[in-house]
């Protein structure tokens, strides 16, 4: 059996070999062939055939993202409500407390021109309730100009816990992964637990999360992350209810359904020999987060989802830092997606369930620019242009596409028991819905034309508010 492991354990760290090297070109030769096909389809079968195929796949394809709203929608309706909640974390905290298991834990956070959260991020992560002597708290400061190097050296002066880490301007490949990389030499906890520099995580979030560790085929763990400034503007109004949505609703029936939650690259935990066997972040991705779990997933590892470790983040509160931060969500989670779907439908130890799913969440970020499709085929429809009998289907379509992430909202929203008054948010759902669309479609645009694109960080308000739900 220990020589099976072991060379189980070989076999997983060859393919996160593999992977690190994994970068697919970008490719015009296959994407003008791919165009060169729809070309000849169309001339061979006509326009209305043609649109007919498209408008019957799109009904399939978002009938299946409709029936995995439906899923994790009511999965989360019958096993997720705040008691549930709140009695598992009494439970969990209660084993926590009288079991054996308490490894070396390191929190690590990336700081680029942090200055009007920094004071207040060293603050909350000195509170956490862990052990001190098992406790490391590591921040980078990613060559910032602002003084943020200055107040983190400050509080490290008085805080041994504290190892503040510079990492000059141009010294490196930009971005958050570069910079937590940066750190890796450096850390000595069994598990890494991440924070953003705007987060500010619960006192309990780091026992929450690092106990699933005990278990040793779990190789990441993510805590619920919430909206603390929603009264600030309509927009972070319904970034709550995203994010409602998101953790209370899609990441717990990811997990409860399939088995398979994203590791988020915030209020997440990951073990350090699994980081350091996949070669540690990859620079080359800018959703850092997604890239890991995928990596994660094909070495055999598991990632688990705790929705009682809990931690509260600023919003974006302009249009403008809602499209950089979401542009770079898509950007990169669609290159996740280019890197590794032919490894997830090959991985022979995944079954045909885990599979699907996976495919499924590669292509959230292609779904809007399907849904552009639809519309315009809907649109044309409508004014002559294109077969009247996709019509129909072009309604089915967007019945679809519209009820799966109402069902999905719904179900946060009742969970986390928001006043009617917050229901308004929904107003906004429509429009930003199409901008989201937009924002994607741009992304894959620019992703297939390999256009360079860096990581960006999110600029920061100096004073988050209220916050919408529980």
């Amino acid at each position: 059996m220990r020589r099976a492991g072991h060379r189980r354990a070989s076999a997983f760290r060859l393919l996160a070999a593999r992977l690190r090297a994994v970068r697919l070109p970008t490719g015009w030769p296959r994407h003008a062939l791919l165009l060169g096909g729809v070309l000849t389809a169309w001339a061979v079968l006509g326009t209305a055939v043609l649109t007919a195929i498209v408008v019957y796949v799109l009904d399939v394809v978002f009938l299946c993202f409709f029936l995995r709203h439906t899923a994790f929608a009511v999965s989360a309706l019958r096993h997720a409500t705040p008691e549930q909640i709140a009695a598992e974390k009494a439970d969990t905290l209660a084993i926590v407390g009288a079991m054996g298991y308490r490894p070396a834990v390191s929190v690590l956070v990336s700081c680029k021109n942090e200055r009007l959260v920094a004071d207040r991020l060293v603050t909350g992560l000195l509170a956490l309730d862990y052990p001190p002597e098992l406790l490391q708290i590591v921040i980078v400061d990613d060559g910032s100009d602002d003084g943020t190097g200055a107040i983190l050296d400050a509080r490290a002066a008085a805080e041994p816990r504290l190892l503040a880490l510079h990492r000059p301007a141009g010294s490196g490949p930009p971005g958050k992964s570069a910079a937590l990389n940066h750190a890796l030499p450096r850390l000595t906890g069994e598990i890494v637990v991440v924070f953003d520099a705007d987060h500010r995580p619960h006192r309990d979030s780091v026992a929450l999360l690092v106990r699933h560790f005990e278990d040793p085929g779990v190789g990441a763990v993510q805590g619920r992350c919430r909206i603390r400034n929603a009264a600030d503007a309509p927009l972070t109004r319904l970034i709550t209810v995203d994010y409602l949505a998101g953790y209370l609703v899609n990441e717990f029936g990811r997990q409860s359904v399939f088995g398979l939650p994203a590791y988020g690259g915030a209020n997440c935990a990951i073990r350090l020999s699994a980081l350091r066997d996949l070669g540690g972040w990859n620079v080359h991705s800018v959703t850092e987060d997604t890239d890991v779990t995928l990596r994660l997933l094909l070495s055999g590892l598991h990632v688990r989802y705790e929705p009682a470790a809990v931690d509260d983040e600023e919003g974006v509160t302009t249009i403008r830092r809602y499209w950089k931060q979401r542009y770079r969500w898509a950007r990169g989670h669609q290159q996740v997606c280019r890197d590794y779907l032919r490894h997830v439908i090959r991985a022979p130890h995944l079954s045909v369930l885990e599979r699907i799913e996976t495919v499924m969440f590669l292509l959230v970020y292609h779904v809007p620019v399907a849904s552009l499709l639809a519309l315009a085929l809907l649109g044309l429809s409508m004014a002559g242009a294109a077969p009247a009998a996709s019509v129909p289907g072009g309604f089915v379509l967007w019945t679809l596409l519209f009820l799966g992430p109402l069902l999905e909202i719904g179900g946060g929203m009742l969970l986390a028991r928001v006043r009617r008054s917050d229901v308004l948010a929904l107003v906004w759902f429509l429009p930003m819905f199409l901008v989201s669309a937009v924002l994607c479609a741009k992304a894959w645009i620019d992703g297939l034309s390999g256009s360079s694109y860096t990581w960006v960080r999110t600029d920061r308000a100096a004073a988050p508010t209220g916050r919408v739900g529980s």
